[in-house]
């Protein structure tokens, strides 16, 4: 495709083996490439998405970065050139899930049976979880020791563990499939608290001011964390459980991360 196509640029995005992929395969061809969400570091090279975003930054000619932490991660390891700080564009999808619900409301919440703040939003989908039974039997046991019900939509490499390991859940632990982005952001903003592994889903607790409890051990988005907003539990069962019943956010949120525009920020730094 880059060989009949010849485009102007490769733009990748985050830090998915694609992303390492398309990076790879541009710089070989002498395209350059553009890495949307750069910068970003969780300095766990455990991390499969941890090596996928440093080599992808250090094969790319122009930096999209979306906070100034992560220029900062660019600058200590001598990159430096063609870096912009322009926010997150996730932002703007977010934004655009919003207004679509005016008209558009997903009925998840009312099949589900749920009312608003009276539930907790789970995903576990990283391998550094999903993976490692210990990781995993002490999350899941956490999510037992709740007394609030939890919908966990369910990734197909969490459910393949959970079923083979035997791990079982008690009937306040909803397992449901996978849901659409409507659907998600539709729960995740009714939610009484989200509990993840996933750093889309930090962001966007963040933007829409509920609280977050991420199931790692460290976060590339630091800046959630010193809003007071996200924090940090692991997967140590009475951590998790200890914080669900005190987690208590402050009552303002600072912008982080854009403000609905950075896709056309990233479309001008091309032009």
């Amino acid at each position: 495709m880059l060989l009949s196509e010849q485009p102007n640029w490769v733009l990748i995005y985050g830090d998915t083996n694609s992303t390492l992929a398309g990076a790879l395969a541009a710089s070989k061809l002498h395209i350059p490439v553009v890495h949307v969400e750069a910068g970003l570091r969780s300095f766990n090279r455990r991390m499969p998405e941890e090596i996928n975003r440093v080599i992808a930054d250090h094969l790319s000619d122009l930096l999209l970065c979306p906070s100034q932490t992560a220029i900062t991660n660019l600058a200590a390891e001598g990159v430096s050139k063609k870096v912009h700080l322009v926010g997150d564009v996730m932002s703007d999808a977010l934004k655009w899930a919003q207004e679509r619900a005016k008209t558009h409301p997903p009925e998840v919440m009312s099949r589900l049976g749920l009312k608003q703040h009276k539930y907790l939003l789970a995903t576990v989908h990283r391998g550094e979880n999903t993976d490692d039974m210990q990781r995993l039997s002490g999350i899941l046991n956490a999510f037992n020791n709740i007394t609030e019900p939890v919908i966990f939509p369910v990734h197909p490499r969490a459910r393949k563990v959970i079923a083979a390991a035997g791990l079982g859940l008690k009937p306040h632990v909803r397992l449901i499939d996978p849901l659409g982005y409507f659907e998600m952001v539709s729960l995740a903003s009714a939610a009484r608290l989200i509990l993840t592994d996933s750093g889309g889903l930090q962001k966007e607790a963040y933007w829409l001011g509920v609280p977050c409890i991420t199931l790692r051990d460290e976060t590339e988005w630091v800046e959630t964390v010193e809003s007071g907003w996200n924090t940090l539990a692991g997967s140590n069962c009475k951590t998790i459980t200890d914080t669900v019943n005190s987690f208590c956010p402050p009552k303002s949120r600072a912008p982080l991360y854009g403000d609905g525009d950075v896709a056309a920020k990233c479309v001008g730094l091309m032009e």
